[in-house]
């Protein structure tokens, strides 16, 4: 009799449960071929206080671990790291942060940030840019391949066309995001990979786009380059 090979695991780290709910099944459709695990971190990794460039690497690996012990799982049972980031404006000029001190929550906009305290969000672009630039050139995790998409300035934005939504309205969007492509996998990659805000050219290059003048604030995405690989 013949024994069929286990599914390796795609393991796919997103920062919140609207991000999984938006994505989890489109993903687990697409990559049908594999264990896909969207994984979710509660939070920016690459803006988190104490992470750098010299250990933002250990803290992404131990996501994945303590998702491996979990299961009781080893390297050998994942294919592959897949890293979803939001930019958050992270490679604007300084000059594209505004104060404004009646303001009690970050707003984002095409051009610029506003927000009650410059520094705060300087400081954090500051060292968000170059956790970004660690991970986006970083060929392995656990000795697993590693390799990191944008969604510019963040998901809601890419996959909606909406900034600064709240929580509810996030879950919203993703159920409804859900809905309209989970019988429509070839409709879902298309918008991914062929839309106006869909960056697929080198893995390399659509980096370097993406760190260039405001770019980070506007909307784009690089997740059609690994979806396109796929095909």
């Amino acid at each position: 009799m013949e024994v069929l090979a286990k599914k390796k695991i795609i393991f796919i780290i997103v920062e919140g449960p609207s991000d999984q709910e938006a994505l989890g099944l489109l993903l687990n459709k697409f990559f049908y071929q594999s264990n896909v695990v969207v994984h979710v971190t509660y939070g920016d990794i690459t803006s988190k206080t104490g992470v750098n460039p010299e250990n933002i690497r250990k803290h992404v690996a131990a996501h994945v671990k303590k998702y491996a012990e979990q299961y009781y799982l080893k390297q050998k049972d994942f294919q592959e790291i897949i890293h979803i980031i939001d930019t958050d404006g992270t490679f604007i000029s300084d000059d594209y942060v505004v104060e404004d001190e009646n303001l009690s929550k970050t707003m984002y906009l095409l051009d610029f940030i506003k927000t009650h305290n410059k520094q705060n969000i300087v400081n954090r672009n500051y060292n968000k840019k170059k956790n970004v630039n660690k991970l986006y050139t970083t060929p392995k995790v656990w000795n697993i391949p590693y390799s990191a998409y944008y969604m510019s300035c963040n998901l809601d934005h890419v996959l909606y066309d909406k900034l600064n939504t709240t929580d509810e309205e996030k879950e919203k969007d993703a159920h409804n995001f859900t809905a309209k492509y989970r019988n429509d996998i070839e409709g879902f990659i298309k918008y991914m990979t062929e839309s106006s805000f869909s960056k697929t050219e080198e893995y390399m290059d659509t980096w370097e786009f993406i760190k260039k003048d405001k770019h980070s604030l506007e909307r784009y995405t690089n997740l059609g380059v690994r979806l396109l690989k796929e095909l």
